[in-house]
C-alpha cells in the first residue's frame, strides 16, 4: 500500500486498527463501486449523459468497477466458510479506465431506453481534470486468494454493469 491522499490513508489506518484490536477480523478491499442507490459514478454519468452534449472523462486511471450486489456476496461468503482473518480484495473482472467505463454505461444505458443519445466522450488526461485529492493510474486489486476462498463465479464488469441497468430500465 502507499496511500496518495489523506483518504487512502485513513482507510490503511482503519485496516491497521482492525487487525490490532480484532486479529480474527476481516478487512475486504473493493474498488470503484457502484449501485442503483446513493452516489456513485454510474448514476453521475446517466445524469450528465441526459444534460449534456459533452463529457470529458479521465483515461488515464485504471481499476475495476465493482457492482455492490456481488461485493456484498462475496462479503457474506467470506463469513459463511469462515474464510481467514485479515485482507481479502473483491471487484468484478476486468479493467477499465473511467473513460472506458463511462463508453460503456452510455452504450448499454442507450440500448435499454435509458438515454436518448450518447454524448460525445472525450478523454482527458488526470491534469486535465479538476480534483482536490490525487488519485492512483493503476488500482486493480488482486483477487484470486478471495475468489478461491469464497468459491463465487468471477464476472466481468461489464455484465455487472448490464445487469444493473436492466433493473433500471424494468424497475
Amino acid at each position: 500500500t502507499a496511500p496518495l491522499n489523506v483518504y487512502g490513508s485513513t482507510k490503511l489506518q482503519g485496516e491497521h486498527l482492525a487487525r490490532e484490536l480484532a486479529p480474527a477480523s476481516i478487512v475486504l478491499r473493493t474498488s470503484w463501486l457502484y449501485s442503483r442507490t446513493g452516489s456513485n459514478f454510474v448514476k453521475t454519468m446517466l445524469r450528465l449523459m441526459s444534460s449534456r452534449t459533452e463529457l470529458g472523462v479521465v483515461c488515464d486511471q485504471v481499476g475495476s468497477p465493482t457492482f455492490a450486489s456481488g461485493l456484498a456476496d462475496a462479503a457474506w461468503r467470506l463469513i459463511e466458510v469462515d474464510a481467514a482473518a485479515g485482507v481479502h480484495h473483491w471487484s468484478d473482472c476486468g479493467v477499465a479506465s473511467w473513460y472506458d467505463f463511462a463508453v460503456a454505461i452510455g452504450e448499454e444505458a442507450r440500448q435499454r431506453g435509458l438515454l436518448a443519445s450518447i454524448p460525445s466522450i472525450l478523454p482527458i488526461r488526470s491534469d486535465q481534470y479538476p480534483c482536490a485529492a490525487k488519485r492512483p493510474s493503476f488500482s486493480v486489486l488482486d483477487c484470486q486468494r478471495t475468489r478461491a476462498a469464497v468459491g463465487l463465479p468471477a464476472t466481468h464488469w461489464r455484465v455487472n454493469l448490464r445487469n444493473l441497468l436492466d433493473d433500471m430500465a424494468t424497475n
